[in-house]
């Protein structure tokens, strides 16, 4: 009985998960016509709109949107993980005064919501010169990921053996060698954790974007969920729902693969973050 209802909880959940993004996907090949007289059908198979992708791609810049999303993306991706595993193997592998001060105050990041720490932040950011620049939001993207990041990789540390520290010491590797050739590849799953975390936040991020590129001259630099609310704010005056549906669609499919590749990892990765953290 318990089990039926653990099945039968687990199908409304993936019914609950599955049907918006399929109705989603079937619904950026209709026409707005369609979308409006039956939203919820499925479109005639012969008469699939496909230009939707393609007028979203091109009419609605998605193509340079989606660009620099990666570029940003990447770069966060790239620059949170390698900045948060030194961190967090120096806080889990030295013992030095303030080491649990350090770590709590990187925790504290956590807990800081970021709709009160824009204010001051987008003047600092003006100050600095940073404002409609990929370099600015690249450095915000980081700062608000370091925090969660420290946490998953610092468990992760601490739970491999010294003893293979130990022994790369006494091979005659430095600090530096034992970390990147060491230690490093041994936290790979915490590392593939903690990249598809930061990709997903950086990937679908609105409000720093919209409040960091604001500005004249910065719509060649717009991230994919502001040109989606670009072609969103179109569609209400020119009544082409179906490419905004579409640049839905398109915006989606990079998350939705990027976590079927590596949910295996991302799985392993909190499990033992969390376990001996």
């Amino acid at each position: 009985m318990v089990v039926r209802l653990i099945y039968c909880v687990l199908f409304l959940y993936t019914c609950v998960v599955v049907y918006p993004m399929a109705w989603l996907l079937y619904t950026s090949m209709k026409t707005d016509r369609e979308i409006f007289l039956n939203p919820f059908s499925l479109p005639e198979l012969g008469d699939l709109q496909w230009v939707n992708f393609t007028n979203a791609w091109t009419k609605g810049h998605f193509g340079d949107y989606f660009f620099n999303s990666i570029v940003l993306t990447f770069a966060t991706v790239a620059v949170s993980v390698l900045l948060a595993a030194m961190a967090a193997y120096a806080l889990s592998r030295f013992r030095f005064p303030g080491a649990r001060p350090v770590f709590f105050y990187f925790l504290a990041g956590l807990m800081i919501p970021l709709q009160l720490a824009i204010v001051p932040l987008f003047f600092q950011m003006k100050q600095m010169g940073l404002l409609n620049s990929r370099l600015g939001l690249l450095t915000a993207y980081t700062a608000f990921g370091m925090p969660f990041a420290i946490f998953i990789l610092t468990g992760f540390f601490k739970s491999l053996p010294s003893s293979l520290h130990e022994s790369a010491l006494i091979d005659g590797c430095g600090e530096l060698r034992a970390f990147w050739s060491v230690m490093l590849p041994l936290c790979r799953p915490g590392l593939i954790t903690v990249g598809i975390f930061s990709f997903l936040n950086t990937w679908n991020e609105f409000f720093m974007a919209f409040m960091f590129l604001s500005g004249e001259g910065s719509e060649s630099l717009r991230t994919l969920p502001l040109g989606l609310a670009n072609i969103t704010i179109i569609s209400q005056y020119r009544s082409d729902w179906g490419m905004a549906f579409a640049g839905l669609v398109l915006m989606m499919m990079p998350t939705l693969l990027v976590y079927t590749l590596l949910q295996q990892h991302l799985t392993k990765g909190i499990t033992v973050g969390a376990l001996k953290g």
